[in-house]
């Protein structure tokens, strides 16, 4: 769709995974911390999912250094995740 609140919405209802990954040209990601991801985790987590950075770890562990700071992410069901992040650990 290309908004992240109707895609973590399609998420949430039919499952999956919301992917917002680091680029060359955004190597910290380019979705803001504060106003995007940890709003869009904090929902995904209480609906039993899982929200990563991809190297940071969890998205709601990150402490956030600067008030615009961004981080890529990867949210949505369990499995998903867990797969993405074995992938990066590799």
């Amino acid at each position: 769709v290309g908004s992240m609140v109707a895609d973590v919405h399609r998420t949430l209802l039919y499952g999956g995974i919301f992917m917002y990954p680091a680029t060359k040209a955004a190597p910290g990601g380019k979705l803001r911390l504060l106003y995007e991801c940890n709003p869009m985790s904090f929902i995904i987590e209480q609906a039993g999912g899982r929200a990563i950075t991809g190297t940071k770890g969890r998205v709601l562990d990150v402490m956030p250094t600067k008030i615009h700071e961004r981080v890529p992410i990867f949210l949505g069901c369990k499995r998903d995740v867990d797969e993405v992040e074995r992938l990066y650990s590799k």
